[in-house]
């Protein structure tokens, strides 16, 4: 942008300049154009023809009025002369008269038509075939033509040459004059007589030569030339003037057609050469006189265009180079002011950075003061330090309100968490002391909502920067990880699950791939419609394990696609209070958990025209089926019930509890869960079944564990038993059959809440050896 400030100057100038410049160089090509076609090209060619024609003339006219006499060798002789003069007129016709006067090019093709007759009338006046009056009346008009372009000479661009031109073409029509006079009246020499139209033309020509002279030639000599101011008073003028005074009388009186001639002709050639020749003095006096007038001018006009453009380029450049001198000053110091304002740019993010990380920054030891100079990039410079003093200031401010805003929500979150906990703990008491179908079921429904209103809080402290706190000691079956998130989704019914295999999560991946897998799920079932199933199957792959989860709603735009997947990639850091009406914090909060334990989730359009998501969990979170341990002595640490376990719920579309067989002990509840699932006898000793070998889940048999007094009739349980994946406005467990499950785990319990390991020592999650309570 600075260089505007050298170009603007500079171009405005130097059009100005160029103008100037152009006008003067084209006025004094045009001047110089015009003294070299008056004087040299055209001029020198045109008088030199004037002169020629002039004298044959005359010269026809005594052949004419004498054949015999000697006139007629001068003729041929004048005539040769004449020829000369004329080829070296006709090329003035492709002359360049661009520059030239006005007029010049029609004026000398008009003399060049009057030409091209001169042979003809040659011819007639040899022939005898022409009278002297056409021969007379054809030279004057050529002679005319001839002083046309003389004329159009004379008229320039400079005043004075004009006006000093305009005598030069006064003298020429003074000899015109004269030798008109002189060729009529070489008729009447010979003659004695004159007609009286003939008489008539030499009284015309003797009163306009007598005009000019006396009024415009003799008044506008100057210089040298005013010693021709007594042109008049000479011998030879005075015996012409006495001569054509005694021209002659009429005869017969003032009736008669002829006019007497009177006078010596000899001593009217004497005095008509003399005057000529004086004349013709005067002429090219004044022609020499007006080509010094207009090559003066000429040349002073060269002389100013080239001092104009000398000091014009001096100026210009003067000016670039102030302005660029100036500019380079103003760039040096608004380039110093700019680094300034990139390194304020560079240290700000990592101001930011910094301030993100929880480190503590010093607001006058990150800004870099500009030094101040007393004029307007001075008060620039301050006014960019008070912009990166407040810009540092603020970035602080935010930081730490964000981070107070963050450490009060964590801390309101944890003291709802134990709330929940408490309430929890609470919940698992009234289901132990209460044996009512009715009230089990909603304390059940009560154990579903407070475990989702855990999640919602978890939400809460991953987005205001924490982490769960619900951990595992132990890895835990994906299958169990699966539930424990399906049991913290309000529509659980719709979500069939299917795993292949018996993966196992490492311990340190449980609570935060529960929470992962729940908020995805319940985003399935809220985004699809309330009918169909939401299928989650899981299958171990080359990199890990595939958990894909599919949903049969309306799905998304590529672009929102893309989207999700960039967030999944990245999550940003987020600002709770800035998108608090963001319908997407779910994603934000699996993208925080999928980040940190380095889960790769993918959304894609399904099938069936839903959204299909993929989390692959790494090979380091897999892990092999632990051995069966033996229960540990000492009991586990007690933590704060800040976050409890995920806590399953009975389910349709999943493998329910296989019947008891003959001989086998009841199963045993976990604590801590509403809703346990047991797929295997409580015996220590039991053994474990192979992976490999591992057969189908076992079927749920309507009524195997009731007693004969609370079993229903065959009809009526299969008017209200029957399973559908549908969404029901109650839980679909038989109250009977829940009081009764909780009769026989009370015989089983020694009056402690013991919990009864799996066979193959591992604890099932959600239980209080597996969870911090």
């Amino acid at each position: 942008m600075l260089l505007i400030v050298v170009f603007v100057p500079s171009l405005t100038f130097t059009p100005l300049l160029a103008s100037g410049m152009f006008q003067l160089s084209s006025q004094w090509r045009a001047e110089k154009a015009q003294m070299d076609l008056a004087t040299k090209t055209v001029g020198r060619p045109a008088a030199n023809l004037f002169f020629s024609l002039d004298q044959e003339r005359r010269l026809t006219a005594e052949v004419q009025a004498n054949p015999r006499s000697a006139a007629r060798d001068q003729l041929v002789k004048q005539r040769a002369v004449t020829d000369q003069a004329v080829s070296a007129f006709r090329p003035l016709t492709a002359v360049e008269t661009t520059n030239g006067q006005q007029g010049l090019t029609d004026a000398i093709a008009r003399t060049e038509r009057d030409l091209d007759l001169l042979d003809e009338q040659r011819w007639a006046v040899d022939g005898g075939s022409s009278s002297a009056q056409k021969a007379f009346d054809y030279y004057s008009g050529v002679l005319e033509s001839d002083l046309g372009v003389l004329t159009v000479l004379s008229e320039t661009d400079e005043g004075e040459v004009n006006s000093k031109a305009q005598t030069l073409v006064d003298l020429f029509w003074i000899l015109d004059m004269i030798g008109r006079e002189d060729a009529i009246l070489a008729r009447g020499w010979q003659a004695g007589s004159l007609t009286r139209d003939e008489y008539g033309l030499v009284a015309d020509a003797i009163g306009t030569r007598k005009h000019l002279l006396q009024s415009r030639v003799i008044p506008s000599l100057t210089g040298n030339e005013t010693r021709y101011g007594t042109l008049t008073t000479g011998k030879a003028w005075k015996a012409m003037i006495a001569l054509e005074g005694r021209l002659g009388t009429s005869e017969g009186g003032t009736e008669s057609d002829q006019v007497t001639v009177r006078g010596d002709r000899a001593e009217w050639r004497s005095s008509v050469d003399a005057v000529t020749t004086q004349v013709m003095q005067l002429l090219r006096l004044r022609l020499d006189n007006v080509g010094k007038i207009g090559y003066d001018h000429a040349d002073m006009l060269f002389v100013i265009f080239i001092s104009v453009t000398t000091v014009g380029l001096l100026a210009l450049g003067l000016v670039i180079f102030t302005s660029w001198r100036l500019t380079a000053i103003l760039r040096r110091r608004i380039l110093h002011l700019r680094e300034d304002a990139q390194e304020l740019q560079e240290r700000l993010p990592k101001v930011v950075a910094r301030l993100e990380r929880g480190e503590d920054v010093d607001v006058d030891a990150e800004v870099h003061m500009v030094e101040p100079t007393p004029d307007e990039l001075g008060e620039l410079g301050q006014a960019l330090n008070l912009a990166s003093r407040s810009a540092v200031l603020t970035a602080v401010r935010q930081a730490e309100q964000h981070r107070g805003f963050q450490r009060m929500l964590q801390r309101i979150a944890r003291r709802t968490q134990i709330l929940i906990g408490l309430q929890l703990k609470k919940l698992d008491e009234l289901e132990r002391k209460h044996e009512d179908p009715e009230v089990l079921e909603g304390l059940f429904d009560l154990d579903h909502l407070t475990a989702r209103l855990r999640r919602y809080e978890e939400n809460l402290v991953i987005l205001g920067g924490g982490q769960p706190q619900r951990r595992w000691r132990k890895p835990v079956q994906l299958l169990d990880v699966l539930r424990a998130a399906q049991g913290e989704v309000q529509d659980y019914r719709r979500i069939m699950i299917d795993v292949e295999g018996e993966p196992w999560v490492a311990a340190r991946a449980v609570g935060p791939l529960v929470h992962v897998l729940a908020e995805l799920m319940e985003n399935a079932t809220t985004f699809s419609k309330p009918m169909t199933p939401v299928e989650v199957r899981a299958a171990p792959v080359s990199r890990g394990v595939a958990v894909e989860i599919e949903d049969r709603g309306l799905g998304m735009e590529p672009d929102q696609y893309a989207a999700a997947n960039a967030l999944m990639q990245s999550p940003p850091q987020l600002d709770v209070m800035t998108h608090a009406d963001d319908v997407r914090l779910g994603l934000y909060v699996v993208a925080r958990l999928s980040a940190s334990l380095g889960l790769q989730v993918e959304l894609r359009s399904s099938a069936f025209g839903g959204t299909r998501v993929i989390v692959l969990l790494p090979e380091p979170l897999v892990v092999e089926r632990p051995r069966a341990v033996p229960e540990p002595a000492t009991p586990p640490e007690e933590v704060p019930p800040v976050a409890t376990g995920p806590r399953p719920h009975p389910q349709e579309g999943t493998a329910a509890p296989r019947p008891p067989q003959q001989g086998e002990p009841l199963p045993t509840r976990s604590r801590g869960r509403a809703m346990a699932y047991v797929t295997a006898p409580a015996g220590d000793d039991a053994p474990a079944p192979p992976p490999a070998d591992r057969q189908p889940l076992p079927q749920r048999v309507r009524q195997a564990n009731l007693v004969t007094e609370l079993r229903v009739p065959a009809d009526r349980d299969d008017r209200t038993g029957q399973e559908t994946w549908a969404v029901r406005d109650q839980p679909s467990r038989s109250s009977a059959t829940i009081g009764a499950f909780q009769r026989q785990s009370r015989r089983r319990r020694t009056g402690d809440d013991a919990f009864q390991p799996r066979p193959d020592g591992s604890p099932e999650p959600g239980s209080p050896t597996t969870e911090d309570r």
